[in-house]
């Protein structure tokens, strides 16, 4: 295990980069063997991983225009996207910020918005953020959108997606 020395002049940036350098070194080496092909009668699409997941937010964002958006996808974390609120001054004078800053980098569409920032989170309702909260923490450490929950009346157990379909919707 290689251990890294951050000088004090040295920003977070400039220390992911150099790690992400160190691997794409280390890949350049021969590897071992080919992965193995997945078994037969397996579809591929199962082995694959899902990295970006639809939601709908309960209340919706509304721009500038009046328009409300409500349907969105959101990504997978990486380490970078939770190291980096970690350097942001407004999260250093405020550190309720960092759900601003991390949300407004894995939020890759927003109805027809792609470029989603930390302004466009801030103008969102508090349900639609404490939603999108509980939403990133679902994928990102349960790695889907599901729910196991009991009837109250019948004491029934089935599964629910929590990804904000209206009810009624299929």
């Amino acid at each position: 295990m290689r251990r890294r020395t951050v000088t004090p002049g040295a920003g977070l940036e400039e220390v992911l980069d150099q790690l992400a350098a160190v691997p794409a070194r280390e890949e350049a080496a021969p590897a071992a063997a080919p992965a193995a092909a997945p078994a037969p009668g397996r579809p591929r699409e199962r082995d694959a991983l899902q990295t970006e997941f639809a939601f709908e937010l309960p209340r919706g964002y509304v721009d500038d225009e009046g328009q409300v958006h409500r349907s969105g996808t959101m990504r997978l974390a990486t380490a970078r996207d939770e190291l980096r609120p970690q350097i942001d001054l407004r999260v250093k004078e405020n550190p309720a910020y960092l759900s601003v800053v991390l949300l407004s980098q894995v939020i890759t569409r927003l109805g027809p918005i792609t470029d989603v920032h930390a302004g466009i989170v801030e103008r969102m309702y508090a349900t639609d953020v404490a939603f999108l909260q509980d939403f990133y923490r679902r994928i990102n450490s349960e790695g889907h959108t599901h729910a196991a929950v009991t009837c109250p009346l019948c004491q029934g157990s089935f599964e629910v997606d929590l990804s904000g379909g209206r009810l009624g919707e299929s």
